[in-house]
């Protein structure tokens, strides 16, 4: 007789197709970039048509600030995501400090915080038979529960005038979340790099590929954008998750600070077969708070 036992990780992270907009969301290096403070907003639709399939919520507040001559950033971030029977919420703190380098900045930042999963075990649905003796399964709960663990992330990332980069690590201290004495779940840690370059084109048109890879070492997922702007306001981009999904993304900024986009997956795997796809939805405000104090004060009303 043979016995063999082993362990089965996927992914643990939700998939994003405004990937470009929330970079400080996958790597904490990124918060504060720029001089806005922005408060953003992602729900996610995934895969119509199949019951019980993926439904995420992303909310990110950032913030760039100055203590004396260094430059900082801090962020707060909140996800749920319902899948299935299995429902996530995370809350995390983000901190980074940026250092002037070359014509941009490099930043190294740090995520901590808390993730809560929680399983519906009364809505389990129990197949019994002739076949089946023994009712029940130990390291299934019969209940409904929730637990939390702590949760840790790290980032490096460099911004210039016309790209950037980034690479981070989320998940860093691997979270067990232990819902009863025979289950636990383990959350495994999942690498992310990221980049981006700004190429300006004639009559107020700019054209910015994009890239995120992000593994955790079992497998790999490459997301590829090519998004067309013009004058600054509206946008249009094609994505591609290879082997998952075509997309479409439009946006636009409505009033100066407030951007709005939608994007549409069509899935290219046999997931097709039973959704009509993928839907998102983003909304972003940004607003200045580091606008310089005017001075009042004259010494002639020859200068006013």
């Amino acid at each position: 007789m043979f016995v063999w036992s082993g362990f089965l990780f996927a992914q643990f992270d939700s998939q994003v197709a405004h990937y470009m907009f929330f970079k400080g969301v996958f790597n904490p290096a990124a918060v504060g970039e720029g001089s806005l403070m922005k408060v953003s907003g992602m729900h996610r639709i995934q895969w119509v048509g199949i019951p019980n399939a993926p439904q995420t919520t992303y909310f990110h507040l950032q913030s760039p600030f100055v203590i004396g001559k260094t430059e900082h950033g801090a962020g707060v971030r909140f996800e749920n995501e319902n899948i299935g029977l299995l429902s996530e919420k995370a809350v995390h703190a983000q901190y980074a400090f940026k250092y002037a380098l070359g014509n941009g900045h490099l930043s190294v930042g740090v995520d901590l915080g808390f993730v809560s999963l929680g399983f519906k075990g009364d809505s389990v649905h129990e197949i019994t038979s002739d076949y089946h003796d023994i009712a029940g399964d130990q390291a299934i709960p019969t209940a409904e529960v929730e637990n939390m663990a702590f949760d840790m992330g790290l980032g490096v990332y460099y911004t210039a005038p016309k790209w950037y980069a980034g690479i981070s690590y989320t998940h860093l201290t691997q979270p067990v979340v232990e819902w009863d004495d025979y289950t636990s779940f383990r959350i495994q840690g999942t690498m992310y790099v990221m980049g981006g370059y700004d190429f300006m084109l004639p009559k107020d048109f700019k054209l910015t590929p994009s890239a995120m890879v992000y593994t955790d070492f079992a497998s790999w997922q490459y997301n590829l954008s090519l998004m067309l702007e013009y004058k600054q306001r509206f946008r249009g981009a094609l994505s591609m998750r290879l082997q998952d999904a075509v997309i479409i993304m439009l946006g636009m900024d409505v009033i100066s600070g407030l951007s709005i986009g939608y994007a549409y997956e069509l899935p290219t795997s046999k997931i097709i077969m039973g959704s009509s796809g993928s839907h998102e939805l983003f909304l972003s405000y940004g607003f200045n708070i580091l606008r310089q104090k005017k001075n009042s004060k004259y010494k002639s009303i020859r200068i006013l």
